[in-house]
């Protein structure tokens, strides 16, 4: 009886361990490779989505685009000239919360291979010249800080002296950075004086607003664009839907803070897909004989 019961059992091999009795490693998909889509809930391939514009396949979600990748599928191709690469955020105030703030903006230049949360530079869409700017909420949530702030800034009067237009795609979700305080704060009137001497000059701005358009960002540079664009869906706002709804102890309009909403109120002039935003701004820029 007790010989049948050990012939029967399976070789070490087959139940998980080698000869020496050592785990194997479990094989299985790796990490990152299906997402789930924040709209249809559909779980989708990450390079179908990468491929599509950073567009589910399946209901047409506009994922955030990297700002890297917003610059490939904007501007014509090697025609990008970056500027002020080379400035980088100090730490005025000794800010410490969960770390220190000069150790997060090195764990954030690490993670995502920016210097901070804005690229600026000169490029040609559709063969049109123009001076291009963005933010990218994957670096501190895009926050305004004092280098973003004089990046814009810096790139508002270049296209003025180069009788430019001017693009900027917003995409910041923590509005000013509160690590900076009043240096912070105070990147909202500078960026927005830039402009208000831009556009007396004439030059044509051209702000897109895309998911998330938030805080101190949307309260001065993107909402001055002398014609302003959305992706479908896109939350743009001062305070979050949360903070509005627990402050007004009131219930909130249906689509409140979305670009759809904030077109029927007359603050977007129009909402464009991603896969027709370049060929309208090109549209807009001649049209506007710039």
């Amino acid at each position: 009886m007790e010989a049948s019961r050990m012939t029967s059992d399976p070789p070490p091999q087959q139940r998980g361990f080698d000869n020496g009795e050592t785990p194997r490693k479990k094989r299985g998909v790796p990490e990152g490779l299906w997402i789930q889509c924040e709209s249809c809930k559909s779980t989708v391939y990450r390079k179908q989505v990468e491929q599509n514009l950073y567009l589910c396949p399946d209901c047409s979600h506009h994922f955030i685009v990297p700002g890297r990748v917003r610059i490939q599928q904007l501007l014509d191709e090697d025609s990008f000239e970056e500027w002020f690469d080379n400035l980088t955020s100090k730490d005025p105030l000794g800010f410490v919360d969960s770390k220190p703030y000069k150790d997060r903006l090195v764990a954030e230049q690490k993670k995502t291979g920016l210097k901070d949360a804005c690229i600026a530079g000169r490029g040609y869409m559709r063969g049109r010249p123009l001076v291009f700017a963005l933010t990218d909420s994957s670096f501190i949530m895009g926050s305004m800080g004092s280098v973003v702030g004089e990046m814009l800034t810096r790139s508002v009067e270049e296209a003025t002296r180069l009788k430019l237009p001017l693009v900027i795609v917003s995409g910041s979700g923590g509005g000013a950075r509160m690590h900076e305080g009043i240096l912070s704060l105070m990147q909202m009137g500078k960026v927005s004086a830039a402009l208000g001497r831009y556009q007396s000059a004439g030059g044509l701005f051209i702000s897109v607003l895309t998911n998330p358009t938030m805080g101190g960002v949307a309260a001065s540079f993107a909402s001055l664009g002398d014609i302003t664009l959305a992706e479908p869906k896109a939350l743009v706002g001062f305070a979050g839907p949360r903070v509005v709804r627990a402050t007004c102890k009131i219930a909130l309009p249906a689509g409140f803070q979305t670009s759809e909403f904030l077109l029927e109120h007359g603050f977007v002039d129009r909402i464009v897909p991603r896969p027709e935003l370049r060929t309208e701004i090109s549209r807009l820029i001649d049209y506007c004989g710039v």
